[in-house]
This record gives C-alpha cells, structure tokens and sequence, in this order.
C-alpha cells in the first residue's frame, strides 16, 4: 500500500528564538511540493513555545484549527469571549468558520509544547466555536483514546468534518488493529514518543508516516510509545 514516510530530520523547520516549529507539512516558510498535504488535512506543526511568549491577536476562516497540548500551560483568548488555560493533556478546536481572532501564550514557567493541527472543513462559513477536552495520560494507558471526531458527544471534541484524531499510549510489546472509516481511506501518524512498526514500517520518534488505499493499519510498540493518529477525507 502507499505511503510517504517524513523523518524528524527532514522537517521543515522556523527558529526564531521563543519559538521553534517543526512542520511535516507544508507550512509558512516551508514549501514543499511533495508534503502540500494529506487530503484534507494541511497543517501538522509540532510547536515549542518559551515562557512569557506566545502568537498575538490574529484571524482565521473556515478551516477546524485543533490544538493537542503536550506539555506546559498556554492561555487562549478570542474573539467568541473565551478567556481560558489549557494546559498538558488537554485539546482544545477551533471552527473558525466565517472568522475570528484569537491569541495564545506561555503563562507557565516551562516550554510549552504542543501540536497545532488544521483541517478544511465540510461546511463553509458556519458560526465560529470553540471546544476543549481534558485527557489525562493515566486514564489513556494501553489505549487509542478518540479526542476528536465528527460525531457529536461529551467525551471528545467535535469537528465540522469527516475526520477523527485519537492518541496512543502503550507499553512496549502492544500491538492494535486500526479498521478506517471506509470514506476516508487514509491515516496519518506522528509518533511523540518510542517506537513504532506500522504497516511493517519502522517509524522512530518525531517521524510521521501517511497512509492510504487501505482499510486497516497495523501497529506495534516497540517501545513505549505515545502517538496521534489522524483519519481525514483523502484522495490520492
């Protein structure tokens, strides 16, 4: 089956101090013709942000913006009137819809690090809203735990698409079986932590590998091992 795999190296990466981006996709100052994308998801940054910085006030339309906190404390405001901290475990997404305006900064003493992930939308110009969840490591252990998904519900955030994120967290030795919905027929995975073998790939920390035309994935944990795994609409 096809894939495209993207190793920690060869990232494209923005340094300018008090923040350090590392994209898989393109992004910014990174153009890269052969990672434009993966279907409908175009944005996979994986963000260190130094204390007492952050991103300003700025603006967003139609495109479901999702943050995936991995470690320290960030503060959101915007537009909507939201005023609130998210902090390690936590996701947070944004329908942007037909616009807003938010911003984001460091509040804690630690580099904060998280995940900023962005998805077209299904419908164009609907209502902005904001949503987050807590998912906290210790209840997730040996489990692919859905935090976003297209279906309505008090356990994870819902998302204007036909896509679903979920985070792994198993010990060494653990193997799944990931059946996607059949719409989709596409999987991107971006290992935080460990060692993976998907598909008979070998992926190694901060590597992330894309795959498509198939309707299962088989994973196995080398090693302890923390990962994303995002189901989004793809053609290739």
């Amino acid at each position: 089956m096809p894939h495209l795999l993207t190793s920690a190296a060869s990232r494209g990466l923005k340094d300018i101090g008090w923040l350090q981006s590392n994209f898989s996709l393109s992004f910014g100052p990174y153009a890269n013709p052969a990672r434009s994308g993966f279907g409908l998801l175009r944005v996979f940054n994986d963000d260190f942000v130094q204390p007492g910085n952050g991103f300003g006030l700025h603006a967003h339309a139609n495109m479901e913006i999702i943050s995936v906190m991995l470690a320290g404390r960030m503060n959101h405001k915007d537009s909507l009137g939201y005023s609130e901290e998210v902090t390690t475990d936590w996701v947070q997404i944004m329908s942007a819809g037909s616009g807003l305006r938010h911003e984001e900064h460091n509040i804690g003493d630690d580099e904060v690090n998280f995940l900023q992930i962005w998805i077209e939308p299904k419908l164009q110009n609907v209502t902005p809203r904001y949503q987050r969840r807590h998912f906290p490591a210790e209840k997730r252990r040996n489990l692919l735990t859905t935090i976003v998904s297209n279906e309505e519900g008090t356990a994870h955030c819902w998302i204007n698409q036909n896509a679903k994120l979920a985070l792994g967290y198993f010990d060494a030795g653990q193997q799944l079986t990931y059946a996607l919905n059949p719409l989709n027929k596409g999987v991107f995975i971006f290992l935080m932590e460990g060692e993976l073998t998907v598909n008979g790939q070998a992926v190694a920390q901060r590597e992330s590998i894309g795959l498509w035309e198939t309707a299962e994935v088989q994973i196995a944990c080398s090693a302890e091992s923390k990962f994303i795994l995002i189901e989004a609409p793809i053609n290739h």
